[in-house]
């Protein structure tokens, strides 16, 4: 009886430690990418268009020549203002980075706003 008791005391905490991570990373992707639920025209855009957004308060950037309004997640971005960084320019290597899990490469899809001018 004793025996039963503990292995679903440890059942629910362990279930519990896997369960909760996952929840809690899943609202803060959906937090990320609430967003108005329009989904915006590909336009081209050159180098100097991009470079002017380069603020916390405007912040695009350029990965693998596409281009991405992450304004609204500078704030959240859990390296901080490392995203700063590339503001108004070239992201990719940074990006491709080891600190980036896969997940991140779902998400960026949000933010896309256009293709990098050739």
């Amino acid at each position: 009886m004793v025996i039963a008791v503990v292995a679903l005391i440890l059942g629910v905490l362990l279930g519990g430690f896997i369960l909760i991570p996952r929840h809690l990373k899943s609202a803060q992707v959906e937090k990320v990418q609430s967003r108005d639920g329009r989904k915006k025209e590909s336009k081209l855009y050159s180098k100097s268009e991009v470079s002017v957004h380069d603020k916390r308060t405007d912040c695009w950037i350029i990965i693998k020549g596409k281009v991405y309004d992450v304004t609204s997640y500078v704030e959240v971005h859990p390296g901080g203002d490392a995203i700063l960084g590339h503001a108004g320019g070239d992201a990719t290597e940074g990006f491709y980075g080891p600190q980036h899990a896969s997940l991140v490469f779902d998400m960026v899809d949000e933010f896309y706003i256009g293709d990098l001018e050739q």
